[in-house]
């Protein structure tokens, strides 16, 4: 690879990186061309970009951007890599462990995950991964909570008009 292409790839590796706040480092060391195959087809089905690279070029990317903020995502760098990048931090982790259960096997293994500023390191993290809410599940939750007591007050008053309602039709009927 001449230094034009390391270049190249590392101003690739840079435009994903500045793209997607979360991704994932996995090793895809000893899946077969057919299985990678299969893992690129899930991760296109499901809006997630994967591309494999020289672990130095993704160092030097990530660096070029901000050393501080991937600093915890180095010690991951080793054997081979490949990306997964998503707008959806739950969907990569998805993908691994459906893919896992399909193949019978214990790869793709998840090196790390950056996701919105956390690093999440070893594959011992997928499954919490896998059960992240995203952000307008979160939102969703937090208007339904919201809303919850002021429609227990909308259907508390309303109750007390009926009351007041059936009140003054016995008043009226005793009366009458």
């Amino acid at each position: 690879m001449t230094k034009d292409q390391k270049n190249e790839v590392i101003e690739v590796l840079k435009g994903k990186f500045s793209q997607y706040n979360n991704f994932y480092v996995t090793d895809t060391e000893s899946l077969t061309v057919e299985q990678v195959g299969k893992l690129r087809r899930a991760c296109f089905n499901k809006q997630v970009e994967m591309k494999v690279a020289k672990n130095t070029l993704i160092k030097k990317a990530l660096e070029s951007l901000d050393s501080e903020k991937y600093a915890d995502v180095y010690d991951s760098l080793h054997k081979v890599t490949a990306l997964m990048f998503s707008e959806n931090p739950k969907d990569p982790a998805v993908i691994i462990s459906s893919f896992r259960k399909d193949s019978k096997g214990e790869k793709p293994v998840l090196k790390a995950a950056f996701i919105d500023g956390s690093v999440y390191a070893g594959d011992d993290q997928l499954e919490s991964l896998t059960t992240l809410k995203s952000k307008n599940d979160l939102i969703g939750e937090i208007i339904g909570l919201l809303q919850s007591p002021a429609k227990n007050v909308i259907s508390a008053l309303n109750a007390g008009n009926k009351l007041a309602s059936i009140i003054k039709a016995l008043e009226a009927r005793a009366q009458a």
